[in-house]
């Protein structure tokens, strides 16, 4: 369309210039600006051939740069629905963190509770006792447990499994102790060294081994504190341990005379415990 309408300006432009021209002179003139004009006229329609061709290049360029718009803006789209979902697992993962951490520092709690009143009942009980009964009694706590540990020539009447009315002044402040702290369990647990019974003593005649004078002992102290003291059987357990219990070797006779124990441990109630435990900590 372009290229008609400056032809036919050309051709106007030239009939002009021929009727125009009374001579040869002019005649000459309008045949060279004849030419000038198509030469003018050739080189503009290069030029707009020339414009044609990078229009469509551009063209061309734009449709590919929208295409490529297209799959980075539904990249971004995915992007952000992908990174919204991880921000919500994000969220949660963090609150079971903060559950855990909460649940962990009740349990420390816990623990740091019953490591104190362990404390306190270890440090009352050792200050009730005189000087000579504590080189007979040893007290310890190991891993939340209270552990009174008697010597058997304190405790018993030789060549027998009874209590010896010398450990009463002893065993009456144990007595208060464990009165005193009523959501503790008592294991009272005997032991013995690795020497077979002698059957000699008429109080031994019908103990077969080690097993029976551990577990006869550790009753004895049981009835005791029961009978005496009026501490609820309810919280008393008695066990033997016989020989296999041992705290050293058997080779001398310290060695014995230490492995010959009664042990008074102390405990808190399990069910109560573990209800302390699995109650759930209060939000902060």
């Amino acid at each position: 369309m372009k290229q008609t309408k400056i032809l036919a300006v050309v051709m106007m432009a030239t009939a002009l210039f021929a009727t125009s021209c009374a001579s040869k002179k002019d005649l000459q003139n309008c045949q060279n600006e004849n030419k000038e004009l198509t030469a003018n006229y050739q080189a503009t329609k290069e030029k707009l051939a020339a414009t044609e061709a990078r229009l469509s290049a551009l063209q061309e360029q734009l449709s590919g740069t929208q295409k490529d718009y297209a799959k980075l803006q539904n990249s971004l789209d995915k992007s952000l629905t992908n990174n919204s979902q991880n921000n919500v697992s994000i969220e949660k993962l963090v609150d079971q963190i903060n559950e855990s951490n909460q649940y962990i520092r009740h349990l420390v709690e816990v623990k740091s509770k019953s490591d104190s009143l362990n404390m306190v009942l270890t440090n009352n009980l050792t200050r009730s006792l005189s000087k000579e009964e504590m080189k007979e009694v040893d007290v310890q706590v190991l891993k939340g447990v209270v552990y009174i540990s008697l010597a058997d020539n304190m405790l018993y009447q030789s060549g027998s499994y009874e209590v010896n009315s010398r450990a009463q002044e002893t065993l009456s402040k144990i007595a208060k102790i464990i009165t005193d702290y009523k959501d503790y369990d008592v294991l009272i647990e005997g032991n013995t060294d690795n020497v077979p019974v002698s059957t000699s003593s008429p109080k031994m005649k019908n103990i077969r081994n080690n097993w029976d004078l551990s577990a006869l002992r550790a009753s004895s102290v049981v009835q005791y504190l029961q009978d005496h003291f009026g501490v609820n059987p309810k919280r008393l357990t008695a066990g033997g341990r016989g020989e296999y219990n041992p705290v050293t070797s058997n080779d001398t006779e310290v060695g014995k005379q230490r492995n010959r124990r009664t042990q008074i441990i102390i405990t808190p109630k399990l069910d109560q415990f573990m209800d302390l435990i699995d109650k759930a900590p209060e939000e902060k």
